[in-house]
């Protein structure tokens, strides 16, 4: 039997992504896309983040970057600020590293490591600042690009932070006027299923039975199809990712202020906390585990972090909301004729921007690989869930480096996530292979790695992970002496270290200031491409 009408049950950045996706990938069939969003469930609206992948998705999307600032109060995300992720006592009381979205600099992956082992050193600067221009302009609060520069081009990499709840109703309003995806506003009260265990039907509040041959839950953390109706089995990490619960609160701002064209991700004894800087407000958030802080503790210190960074401005009456959060992804996240997406599918922490990057990769994914018949879907299936498992394996493995590199003793919790039992065996194979010779890109096999080497460079020399100096490649020097050959690879580096500070000068001279760029944005949009 052909597929020709499908059902999306759930809206937000989620549903809508996927809105897009499919209404992009199916413009030229015969299908019918209907999305069913409850008319009362808030957006959670954590999820303010985003990685450069995005900004490919929008633009196929045909989503104007002009009409993305101003319509959902972005601004520009060029990095993830990490401070205090290592004992202070050891390294500072402000110690941070950059996760940058720019390439850092190479030529090859042998002068790459020279320039790790270099840039690693405790006489030299930091990593990211050593290997990319992008960390002095992010540290100048420089905007990516100029005024002059075309929609979704830029001079450095970068990604957006946005309003959830605008970012979602830009997304439905492209999906339904160009691809002409149907909007049902009603609640799903139940499913039936066939003999076979598939989904037969919805029984909606305002509209009573619909009937549909595809369904993708998009429904959040209720998971109404997959969790209660399919009972897909739940992979759980939270023996490997500890952070369990969050509080998040929006901070509004003086309309003056600066704006860091990054997100700030501060570590506490039990977590971490994230601040997201919009034109007119911060979206901040706590996560943390409840087995090493109580919810009084975490509300305190939540507190007393709003506090600390208000610089003057009044904080009102701050609304806080507690958001528990269960980790981990479907063992099948397509599941006869259902495949879960966002939330539904499954959940980590929100450190790297990680929820909506795996839900883009996925509902990119189902696009591509649409069944055309109910007969396809076995195969697709087994396919797809394989993919989704192994990326959502892959994350977990990333998520967990920035724990267990630490090497902060002040607590119980970062103590733990050292413990080798809660770190995943394919990240302690890499750790175990990099203690002996450096990355390199063929450590990284699979064209579904969802994080590369050099978001994982960036990471191990910002938490010091030492470079082994076996595995450094010499330079080829037109001496044989071990002197001349030292010589050289010194000068090599000099040279390396300056151009990059002569390309930072020069990029803080040229790009304009953050907010100067947004409201500039917002007065006159951006040069279509």
């Amino acid at each position: 039997m052909k597929i020709t009408n499908v059902a999306i049950i759930g809206g937000g950045t989620a549903g809508w992504l996927a809105a897009n996706h499919l209404g992009l990938a199916l413009t030229d069939s015969p299908v019918n896309i209907t999305l069913i969003e409850s008319p009362n469930i808030p957006i959670i609206g954590v999820g303010e983040g985003t990685v450069p992948a995005i900004r490919q998705t929008l633009q196929r999307f045909g989503i104007s970057e002009t009409a993305l600032f101003r319509q959902c109060d972005a601004t520009f995300k060029q990095s993830i600020k990490f401070q205090n992720w290592l004992d202070k006592s050891r390294h500072g009381e402000e110690n941070f590293y950059h996760h940058l979205f720019d390439a850092p600099n190479r030529f090859d992956e042998q002068a790459t490591a020279r320039w790790q082992q270099y840039a690693s050193t405790s006489e030299c600067a930091p990593y990211a600042q050593t290997v990319a221009p992008q960390f002095a302009a992010c540290e100048s609060f420089k905007a990516p690009k100029t005024i002059t520069t075309a929609e979704y081009e830029s001079v450095c990499g970068y990604a957006y932070h946005l309003n959830a709840a605008k970012f979602a109703l830009l997304l439905a309003n492209n999906a339904k006027d160009k691809f002409n995806v149907k909007h049902i506003k009603a609640n799903v009260l139940d499913a039936t299923l066939t003999q076979d265990g598939a989904i037969a039907s919805l029984y909606l509040d305002n509209k009573g039975e619909q009937t549909f041959d595809f369904y993708i839950d998009c429904s959040g953390f209720e998971s109404v199809l997959h969790a209660k109706k399919l009972h897909s089995e739940f992979v759980d990490k939270s023996h490997q990712l500890f952070v369990n619960q969050a509080i998040v609160a929006q901070v509004p701002t003086d309309k003056l202020r600066t704006i860091p064209p990054f997100t700030l991700a501060t570590a506490h004894q039990a977590g971490w906390i994230w601040d997201i800087a919009l034109p007119e407000r911060r979206g901040v958030g706590l996560v943390y585990c409840d087995k090493y802080m109580s919810t009084e503790a975490a509300t305190q210190k939540m507190m007393r972090y709003l506090e600390r960074t208000a610089q003057g401005q009044s904080l009102g009456d701050i609304t806080l909301r507690h958001i528990p959060m269960q980790v981990g992804y479907r063992k099948e996240c397509w599941n006869k004729n259902c495949v879960a997406l966002g939330l539904a599918q499954g959940f980590l922490e929100p450190i790297e921007a990680t929820s909506i990057l795996l839900t883009d990769f996925a509902a990119d994914y189902l696009a591509k690989r649409f069944p055309k018949h109910q007969d396809d879907i076995p195969m697709l299936a087994t396919r797809f869930n394989r993919t989704m498992t192994y990326a959502w394996e892959r994350v977990v493995d990333f998520a967990k480096l920035h724990y267990c590199l630490s090497d902060r003793i002040d607590s119980p919790f970062w103590v733990d996530n050292r413990r080798r039992d809660s770190i995943p065996s394919s990240l302690q194979q890499k750790l175990n292979l990099w203690q002996t010779t450096a990355p390199i890109t063929d450590d990284f096999f699979s064209r579904f790695e969802v994080f590369n080497l050099d978001n994982y460079l960036y990471v191990l020399h910002g938490m010091k992970f030492p470079v082994p100096k076996a595995s450094l490649a010499q330079p080829q020097a037109q001496t044989s002496t071990a002197t001349d050959k030292q010589k050289a690879l010194n000068t090599q580096q000099d040279e390396f270290v300056n151009r990059i500070n002569t390309l930072s000068q020069q990029m803080i001279s040229d790009l304009p200031d953050h907010r100067a760029l947004i409201e500039k944005i917002s007065q006159y949009g951006l040069q279509k491409i």
